[in-house]
């Protein structure tokens, strides 16, 4: 996980409507950046609605929302919409961003180790550094956590 304090890795990434997004164009707003697993497995399906949900809080305190994992824009598009979330969700299959913010790690499952995304959220000031650093997060509780932190 990466330090508070530090500048938050640049990145560029399609959405779930293909369009390209960098962290620079977030300058000047609060970024609630989250790593998540993979689209429409249930804890990641809890979180994504928990921000859902609080989606227009975090807009009334000047915040943004965004959501990156491994999956395809189309995964995420069809995530998306049958979720009506209203928020970004980054497409990131060559995992750049996914290492630049350390949430690529081993992970134990039933005995078995394989590398994935551990879940992770970052805060990030409007001077695009790290203000916040939450690891291995409770995909329930995150929403309402981060909104507490904004």
């Amino acid at each position: 996980m990466l330090e508070v304090g530090t500048k938050a890795p640049a990145f560029s990434l399609p959405d779930q409507n293909g369009d390209m997004h960098t962290l620079a164009e977030y300058l000047g707003r609060k970024v609630i950046l989250y790593f998540y697993p993979k689209d429409n497995t249930p804890g990641c399906t809890k979180q994504a609605c928990g921000f859902g949900e609080l989606y227009p809080q975090f807009v009334q305190k000047g915040a943004v929302v965004i959501g990156v994992s491994k999956d395809s824009v189309k995964s995420h598009q069809n995530f998306a919409a049958k979720y009506e979330l209203p928020f970004t969700l980054l497409s990131d299959p060559e995992l750049t961003a996914i290492k630049a913010y350390d949430v690529w790690q081993e992970k134990k499952n039933y005995g078995k180790v394989t590398m994935g995304v551990v879940r992770t959220t970052y805060l990030i000031n409007e001077a695009g550094v790290i203000a916040k650093a939450f690891g291995k997060v409770k995909a329930a509780e995150n929403p309402p956590m981060m909104l507490d932190e904004i």
